[in-house]
């Protein structure tokens, strides 16, 4: 017998994402950001671009776009970011999921065997041996 199954992406309601296996995960803020080095977390400061339709008092809808980024360039962080997860897939698909060789360095380089750890100052090889 087989499930169909009718959500294929995640959903973001009321600070919580859900994924399509049924797993929430409760955040503070309502996004979920990609750092260059491919880190998941919360992002939420809405700096770059926003809608400033929450403000007490405020009679009209409107966009906050303090950097006067034009389409074209908003276009490219869009792409940018899309990027970032698709190096993350692949680097999913590539290592598995518990391999630190799926982060990348903040130069967007991926890590080497013998890069040393942070905390124990082993390198990857090292740990395995220990």
């Amino acid at each position: 017998m087989y499930t169909i199954q009718t959500s294929i992406m995640a959903e973001l309601k009321r600070k919580v994402l859900t994924l399509s296996s049924g797993k929430q995960i409760r955040l503070y803020g309502n996004s979920v950001a990609i750092s260059r080095s491919l880190e998941i977390g919360e992002g939420y400061a809405p700096n770059i671009l926003s809608g400033n339709n929450e403000q007490p008092g405020n009679t009209s809808a409107g966009v906050i776009n303090p950097y006067k980024l034009t389409p074209d360039e908003l276009m490219e962080l869009a792409d940018f970011n899309i990027q970032l997860w698709m190096d993350l897939k692949a680097n999913i698909r590539r290592f598995g999921v518990s391999s630190p060789r799926i982060f990348t360095g903040e130069s967007g380089k991926q890590p080497t065997e013998t890069t040393g750890n942070k905390k124990t100052g082993l390198s990857s090889r090292q740990q395995a041996t220990e």
